[in-house]
């Protein structure tokens, strides 16, 4: 029989969930909204969305299909290219995810291996 190697007890830190892309797009489409000063119906209404679609798109409440990302954008006067574009970028400055808090762990020795 092999020992059992008891780990340290050290208390941790709940890693910071990873955001999700439905809220990082949300967000940038009502930036994008803000930027050009148009309510919400003016731009639903270009897109051919209810205002009521756009809102819960805008706070990440809806996962809109491609095709309707597409509509708001270029309701939005944006490509989709530029709007995917820069929610890549938010992603990649958000806080470490939990699998980079998983990998720094690891790399400290708070590792268990199972048979």
């Amino acid at each position: 029989m092999a020992d059992i190697v008891p780990f340290p007890r050290t208390p941790r830190r709940p890693a910071d969930p990873e955001p999700l892309w439905r809220h990082l797009l949300g967000d940038q489409l009502r930036r994008r909204r803000h930027d050009r000063e148009e309510t919400l119906t003016e731009t639903a209404e270009k897109a051919g969305v209810s205002p009521q679609y756009l809102s819960e798109v805008e706070r990440g409440l809806k996962e809109p299909s491609s095709e309707m990302i597409a509509a708001i954008a270029g309701a939005l006067d944006t490509s989709l290219i530029e709007l995917t574009s820069a929610v890549a970028d938010e992603l990649r400055s958000a806080p470490a995810s939990a699998s980079a808090s998983a990998s720094a762990s690891a790399s400290r020795g708070a590792f268990a291996l199972a048979a």
